[in-house]
């Protein structure tokens, strides 16, 4: 019987202790410039992991040697895994910066004007190729709606489309 309480305990741990992988992001359009303005909270720990493979070299996120470079890595890799198509159009978007919260920071992103029109389609691949569990939260905001439509991405299925109306 102490061997079954044993085990519980230990598979409570387990569960408990597993991480998990997942980022959020948050989509809005400034109604005076016709931006999209983009804020994606991801998991520094978890974005080292995919810097350094995306890069082929080891990343320090906390304490990089040239923050510089460090911001155009991000970038670079984020180019690669989040694209937003409106109209069949790709968006044309920049890291503005980020900034570190506890155990996760945030990126911020802004688009050239757009129309956004009544539908979008998103891919948020990030982290995916380094964790199979990864999942990737989408909202977004049309107008001044305070209530989101939102995507869930991850393997298999790192692109959707949502319409807006």
């Amino acid at each position: 019987m102490q061997q079954f309480y044993i085990s519980m305990i230990s598979l409570g741990w387990m569960v408990l202790s597993h991480p998990f992988y997942i980022s959020l992001t948050e989509i809005r359009q400034n109604p005076n410039s016709q931006r999209l303005e983009i804020a994606t909270k991801i998991f520094w720990d978890d974005l080292e992991v995919g810097l350094g493979s995306f890069h082929g070299e080891t990343i320090d996120f906390l304490n990089p040697k040239d923050p510089e470079i460090l911001q155009q890595q991000v970038e670079a890799y984020l180019k690669e895994n989040f694209q937003v198509w409106i109209a069949e159009k790709e968006v044309n978007w920049v890291l503005l910066g980020f900034e570190v919260e506890e155990d996760a920071a945030w990126f911020y992103i802004e688009s050239d004007p757009v129309k956004l029109e009544n539908s979008i389609r998103v891919k948020n691949s990030v982290l995916i190729e380094d964790f199979s569990t990864q999942q990737n939260i989408v909202h977004v905001y049309k107008g001044n709606s305070r209530s989101p439509r939102s995507l869930l991405l991850g393997k298999g299925q790192e692109t959707d489309e949502l319409e807006l109306k």
